[in-house]
C-alpha cells in the first residue's frame, strides 16, 4: 500500500481497500452532484469507473462543481475524469461523452450504477434497463432550493425498482405510513426533472456526501465493515420541513422509511414478470387466451384512444 493510501487503509483495512480498488462503479450524470459522488468513491478507494455524460462544463456551472475554470468547455466526465487521476493515478476509467441511451453497453460490467441524472424520463429507462441486468443503482435527489434531499439503493427485485420508489415519492403520490401520517414531498417540473433552483453547492454536496457513504457501504457488503442500514430509504431536511405530513422535521436531520415494492408496478410487477413468462415460451408451445388472461398482464392498462371515448 502507498504512503497515499495509508490513512484509508487504517480507517476501512487493508483487505476492504483493495476490496474497493477491484469494484468498478458507473456514474451516469457528472454535474454537481454525480461529479462529487466519482470524485468523493475514487478518493475512498474506489478503482474503477465508467463516467457517461453529454454535457460540457460551462461558467454558470464552476460554483456548483468539483471542476474548475480550467475545465470550462470540457465534458463534463473527462473533466472529471481528470480530477480523479489527479487523485489516484492507478484509476481506470471508461469515459462516454454522450447520452446513456447510446452506452447501455457500459452498464454490463458494473458492480453498482450510481444514477445523477434529473430527467425522470430518462431514470425510468435506466430503471428498466437495471431490471434487465440485475444491476443494482444509487439514486438521490436534492429538493427545491435545497431544503433537503433523499437516497435510494434500488436492488432489482429485491424491495421496489424505480418505478415503485418514484410512484411513491416523486410523483407527488402519497404513501401511508402505518399511522404516523403520508410522505408529502417532491416536486416535478413541467420538463420532467426535479424543481429547478436546487440549493447552494453546500445542499448538493450534503445529499452528494450521503450517497457517497451508502454506495460505499453497499460496495463493502460480504465484509466486516459492511454495516446494515434501517430501511431502503433516507429523506433529509436542511431547514424545519414537513416531510411526513403533520410532522415537521428539524433542519439537518434525517429520516429513514421503508418503501415496498408495487406488486402491479409495469416495470418489475408480479403480473408483468408472469406475462413475460408466459410470452417467452418456446416458439412450438401455444398459450390460451385462458393462461394470459390468468397473468393479469393487461388488468387495468387503460389506452389512450379508450380513455378519450
Amino acid at each position: 500500500m502507498s504512503n497515499m493510501w495509508e490513512r484509508v487503509g487504517r480507517l476501512i483495512g487493508e483487505d476492504n481497500l483493495d476490496h474497493l480498488a477491484g469494484k468498478q462503479v458507473g456514474v451516469v450524470g457528472l454535474g454537481s452532484g454525480g461529479g462529487f459522488v466519482a470524485l468523493s468513491l475514487a478518493m475512498c478507494g474506489v478503482g474503477r469507473f465508467v463516467l457517461v455524460d453529454d454535457d460540457v462544463l460551462e461558467r454558470g456551472n464552476i460554483t456548483r462543481h468539483v471542476a474548475d475554470l480550467r475545465s470550462l468547455g470540457q465534458n463534463k466526465a473527462a473533466a472529471v475524469a481528470d480530477l480523479i487521476w489527479q487523485r489516484n493515478p492507478d484509476a481506470r476509467i471508461d469515459v462516454r461523452a454522450g447520452a446513456i441511451e447510446d452506452h447501455w453497453d457500459c452498464l454490463d460490467a458494473l458492480d453498482l450504477l450510481v444514477v445523477a441524472v434529473d430527467n425522470e424520463q430518462v431514470k425510468y429507462a435506466i430503471n428498466e434497463k437495471c431490471l434487465e441486468k440485475r444491476l443494482i443503482a444509487s439514486y438521490a435527489g436534492v429538493y427545491e432550493r435545497g431544503e433537503g434531499g433523499d437516497h435510494v439503493i434500488i436492488k432489482p427485485y429485491d424491495g421496489p425498482c424505480y418505478a415503485c420508489w418514484a410512484a411513491a415519492t416523486r410523483e407527488g403520490v402519497k404513501i401511508a405510513m402505518n399511522s404516523v401520517g403520508d410522505l408529502d414531498y417532491g416536486m416535478i417540473g413541467a420538463d420532467g426533472t426535479l424543481a429547478s433552483e436546487p440549493g447552494l453547492w453546500v445542499n448538493v454536496t450534503k445529499v452528494a456526501g450521503i450517497q457517497t457513504d451508502l454506495v460505499l457501504n453497499e460496495l463493502l457488503r460480504g465484509t466486516a465493515a459492511y454495516v446494515e442500514m434501517p430501511a431502503n430509504t433516507l429523506i433529509v431536511s436542511n431547514i424545519y420541513l414537513d416531510i411526513i405530513e403533520g410532522a415537521e422535521s428539524d433542519p439537518h436531520t434525517g429520516i429513514w422509511i421503508e418503501i415496498e415494492r408495487d406488486p402491479d408496478c409495469l416495470a418489475c410487477g408480479d403480473r408483468l414478470q408472469k406475462g413475460v413468462s408466459l410470452l417467452a415460451r418456446d416458439e412450438n408451445d401455444s398459450i390460451s387466451l385462458d393462461e394470459l388472461a390468468a397473468s393479469r398482464l393487461t388488468t387495468d392498462i387503460v389506452f389512450e384512444e379508450e380513455a378519450e371515448d
